[in-house]
């Protein structure tokens, strides 16, 4: 089996999954609409700068990404309890190619649940620049690398029995710290460790949307650092979990 073609069968077989348009689109909507929606008129949510509607468009943008590109761990999972994966280890596909693939296939994903929250914040009166727009996109598909990463891990070391809810619980924390829901402002304990965590960074993408600098040297250091973590340690869960076969 060639890369091109994995690769278009993992897409294929991603966007004919019900539960894909559930989670990573239909929910992050309907939340989207049932918050914003009564609080469109306001222009400074919490004393965050940012109107509301585009405060919980990038809010949900977040957790609809985070579930999107970690959703790869379900499948590698899955694949693991057929015996898939081994069956593709005796085909020329390179290693790099199988979890290229899989990243790449959650990159998508999460580029429609943009686009579907993105429209549904036009709708509500989100306004900016194009390429302002554009640089919050950006900024965003940097954040969710460390969380690429992650749900690879998470698909190597879990089975497809505690998947879900580990997939599950782990996303939502780190939506809830990270900002998903409130704005996160102050000091203390609390807002150190919002700090530390790369989905903070990705809510703090909307800054971008008023014309702020949505990161500085500690945003770049912090999902730099998660990336790196993470991808050690979904090399890590590979190779411990080949070893195992």
């Amino acid at each position: 089996m060639s890369t091109a073609t994995y690769a278009r069968y993992e897409v294929l077989r991603t966007f004919r999954n019900k539960r894909f348009f559930i989670f990573s689109l239909i929910f992050p909507v309907t939340m989207y609409l049932l918050i914003a929606g009564p609080n469109k008129g306001e222009g400074d949510l919490a004393g965050s700068g940012i109107s509301a509607p585009l405060y919980y468009m990038v809010g949900l943008i977040g957790f609809g990404t985070m579930v999107a590109v970690t959703a790869g761990g379900a499948r590698i999972a899955a694949e693991r309890t057929v015996g898939w994966n081994r069956q593709l280890r005796l085909t020329p596909l390179m290693t790099r190619s199988y979890l290229s693939a899989k990243v790449m296939t959650g990159y998508l994903m999460a580029g429609v649940s943009i686009v579907v929250l993105s429209v549904a914040g036009v709708g509500l009166g989100v306004r900016m620049p194009v390429g302002r727009w554009l640089e919050m996109v950006a900024l965003i598909l940097v954040a969710l690398i460390p969380f690429a990463g992650m749900g690879i891990a998470i698909g190597h070391l879990f089975t497809t029995d505690s998947l879900g809810p580990a997939l599950g619980g782990i996303t939502s924390i780190f939506a809830f710290l990270g900002g998903t829901w409130f704005p996160i402002t102050g000091s203390g304990f609390f807002v150190d460790l919002a700090h530390a965590l790369p989905s903070y960074w990705l809510v703090q993408a909307g800054h971008v949307g008023i014309g702020g600098s949505a990161w500085g040297a500690e945003g770049w250091l912090v999902v730099t650092g998660w990336s790196i973590a993470m991808a050690v340690a979904a090399a890590w869960a590979y190779r411990r979990d080949t070893k195992r076969v």
